[in-house]
């Protein structure tokens, strides 16, 4: 899945930008069964901006894929720095209940 970006209109000032993905959906690996979560994306922008189409094209990439929580929230986050180069950004998967747990899994960049 390609992630396209725009020019940050701008550059000079830090500000944030939150994106939230309230319907996301993969594969549990070792059951096959769906797991469903809210995707948050928050990050300062250097020399681009995250598209928003692509971005809901590459999250729906991930419903059939299997994934644990932890790896597909790290994934995302490396993707998207690989591909936008933001000064600083957090993804954070919060990951409905299953087996009567919620898992929320929060990767951060830089580290």
């Amino acid at each position: 899945m390609i992630i396209e970006t725009f020019p940050n209109p701008n550059p000079e000032r830090d500000y944030r930008i939150e994106m939230i993905c309230p319907e996301f959906t993969c594969v549990c690996p070792r059951t096959g069964q769906p797991d469903f979560a809210e995707i948050r994306i928050s990050y300062i922008p250097d020399g681009s901006c995250v598209e928003l189409k692509s971005l809901k094209i590459y999250l729906w990439s991930y419903r059939d894929q299997g994934a644990f929580h932890e790896a597909v929230t790290n994934r995302i986050l490396d993707d998207l720095v690989a591909v936008v180069g933001p000064r600083s950004m957090t993804v954070t998967g919060a990951f409905n209940v299953r087996g009567g747990i919620t898992t929320v899994v929060t990767a951060s960049f830089p580290n």
